[in-house]
């Protein structure tokens, strides 16, 4: 049984930073990718950021030069520095790892960017 295990999610007022961070807890399994998804009230889930179990990364448009991923797939953690954030960047954000044989998801963390 694994579980993603997600937290440093809060309010903060426009401009403000956060840190989420993701763990895995319980099976070891192999990992090809770690992500961050966001779902905000009335939208579809949408792709934040990527980053490899080599290390390469993808942001969506919308967080580039705002947002950076990070992690170690190998420890099964996975990190996301949102800076500069705006209030359209509110929504439950979610981590993913994705190995040979399915998709893991966290439980979602609350991110609301509000003055």
């Amino acid at each position: 049984q694994v579980q993603l295990v997600e937290s440093g999610g809060g309010l903060v007022q426009p401009g403000g930073s956060l840190r989420l961070s993701c763990a895995a807890s319980g099976s070891r399994f192999s990992i090809n990718r770690m992500a961050w998804y966001r779902q905000a009230p009335g939208k579809q889930r949408e792709l934040v950021a990527t980053i490899s179990s080599g290390g390469s990364t993808h942001l969506a448009g919308s967080v580039k030069g705002r947002f950076t991923i990070s992690g170690d797939s190998a420890k099964a953690t996975v990190y996301l520095q949102m800076n500069s954030l705006k209030p359209e960047d509110t929504a439950v954000y979610y981590c993913n790892f994705e190995s040979p044989y399915r998709n893991y998801w966290g439980q979602g963390t609350q991110v609301t960017v509000s003055s």
